[in-house]
């Protein structure tokens, strides 16, 4: 049997649809129990009764509790030590309707909050994704799992999927923020995607068990998304997304906003070209976004570029090159010529170019040789 301070908490986390900062206010000054006393008594200020009085009388916390005991999770709180208080503070800051820390998270996943939120990225996008975009989210999620990185998304169809598939595939650590009850798997075809998550991650929501996903809850869920992460990033969203959402929230916390690129013509790929416009880091492999949630000092390495016999020549030598015609040969003096170097100059550097492969000796003239 739960503790009472347990289903004051279960109770709680039911009775006002979250955030509901005036409830998080009297938890804050009579703590858990005696809080959920007043509430259920009606014993509270004005604007929480009418929050509270359709569920006040609830006496689900028990059979709540039962369920996540059954699934092997755990209620946390922020009197818990795994709860990343750092990461939920910047919310007081937030002038928006729904910019407030949660009051309890349900949780199931043998990993803490507390060591994902300390080097995790979020990587959300359109539920009807190309297959460029998930070919895109997987590479950028298993790089990011391979430098323990962990990738926070949403459990949906689409760029989530394919995130949270790739970083298990890779041995990492991903975590999925649900807009239901965790009992209530959705989408319906994920419900072996999140057991998985669940086994092997971390499956966390702020509705109690039994909640259904609405519109207004997965809007109200990308608020977690964005502060779990220390990035986020957008890999496919349309004009109007939940993506863009999570990115304005990841904005508005403070956490850097990134994007991926996509072909202009692409419907999926509007929403990160708008931001990308508009103030977004574009970003195109798992070292980026490293870059943003690592260490100090931790930087991406230089990209490769291409290697070619041209790349080593001095200048000297890339102008004698560039002088000769692609198509047949010239003279030392016509090279010279056309190089802009004295005459005298250019025998040293044309015998440079024909040890290296790059020109090649023709009775008096010179031509552009084989390897290029």
């Amino acid at each position: 049997m739960s503790t009472d301070v347990e289903r004051a908490w279960a109770y709680l986390s039911r009775v006002a649809e979250p955030p509901c900062p005036e409830l998080a206010a009297l938890v804050a000054d009579e703590g858990p129990v005696a809080a959920a006393e007043k509430v259920r008594r009606g014993d509270v200020a004005q604007t929480l009764e009418r929050r509270t009085e359709a569920r006040r009388e609830s006496g689900c916390a028990q059979t709540d509790l039962d369920v996540l005991a059954r699934m092997g999770g755990r209620l946390v709180t922020a009197f818990d030590d795994e709860w990343p208080l750092l990461n939920f503070v910047a919310f007081g800051n937030l002038d928006r309707p729904q910019g407030h820390a949660p009051l309890v998270l349900w949780a199931v996943g043998p990993v803490r909050m507390d060591d994902v939120a300390r080097r995790a990225a979020a990587i959300v996008g359109t539920r009807a994704a190309t297959a460029y975009g998930e070919h895109v989210a997987a590479d950028l999620a298993a790089g990011l799992a391979m430098r323990d990185v962990a990738v926070v998304s949403g459990g949906a169809f689409g760029i989530d999927g394919a995130a949270h598939r790739a970083a298990l595939a890779a041995d990492g650590v991903t975590v999925a923020v649900v807009a239901g009850g965790l009992d209530v798997p959705y989408p319906a075809g994920h419900a072996g995607l999140l057991r998985r998550i669940g086994e092997e991650g971390l499956v966390l929501s702020e509705y109690p068990p039994g909640s259904r996903p609405t519109r207004s809850r997965f809007l109200t869920r990308n608020r977690l998304v964005a502060a779990l992460s220390g990035a986020t990033v957008v890999v496919e969203a349309g004009a109007r997304s939940g993506a863009s959402n999570t990115a304005g929230w990841a904005e508005a916390l403070g956490h850097p906003v990134c994007a991926v690129p996509g072909p202009v013509t692409s419907a999926a790929s509007v929403g990160c070209h708008r931001l990308l416009r508009d103030h977004a880091t574009l970003v195109t492999r798992a070292e980026d976004v490293v870059e943003l949630v690592g260490r100090i000092g931790e930087l991406a390495p230089a990209e490769q570029a291409p290697a070619s016999p041209l790349d080593g020549l001095t200048d000297t030598e890339r102008r004698i090159y560039d002088a000769l015609p692609k198509r047949g040969a010239r003279t030392a003096d016509e090279v010279a010529f056309g190089a802009g170097i004295p005459a005298h100059q250019v025998l040293g550097p044309l015998a440079m170019l024909e040890v290296a492969g790059l020109v090649v000796r023709d009775g008096g003239r010179w031509r552009i040789g084989t390897r290029r």
